[in-house]
């Protein structure tokens, strides 16, 4: 026995998704995806594709996609400066103990431009947590 497919397919994309309702009980049994909508993860607007109504059932299983989706990205974003202090670290290791000169010269001036922005944001945004504990 197949598993059943979803009635829906959300094709990411940057800031959002496509939406599909999966249709699978055609005449030609071929699989088809209509799209029915767009939705934007950050401001939650969802747009009809189209002349499309969207039914209540499909308003529902957008609405938990999004608050899904957005569960996912904020799990994600918390990982970030993580992976980003795990990445520096490596990114040390490799130049200390792997790197060739022609490896370095392909990537030091990015590298040091890089660093030195992520210094300068962290600078400054410590700069202004410690100005807003001062006031208060």
């Amino acid at each position: 026995m197949k598993p059943a497919l979803p009635p829906y397919h959300f094709r990411v994309k940057e800031n959002g998704a496509q939406v599909f309702r999966v249709d699978a009980e055609n005449r030609q049994r071929r699989l088809e995806l209509d799209q029915i909508a767009t939705v934007n993860v950050n401001n939650g607007n969802v747009k009809p594709q189209g002349d499309t109504q969207l039914s209540d059932a499909d308003r529902a299983a957008i609405d938990a996609w999004l608050a899904e989706r957005r569960d996912v990205l904020a799990r994600r974003a918390d990982s970030t400066g993580e992976a980003a202090l795990e990445a520096i670290s490596l990114a040390a290791q490799w130049a200390q103990a792997q790197a060739d000169d022609d490896q370095l010269d392909a990537v030091t001036d990015r590298l040091l431009l890089a660093m030195h922005d992520l210094r300068t944001v962290l600078v400054r945004k410590r700069a202004d947590r410690v100005l807003g504990d001062r006031e208060g």
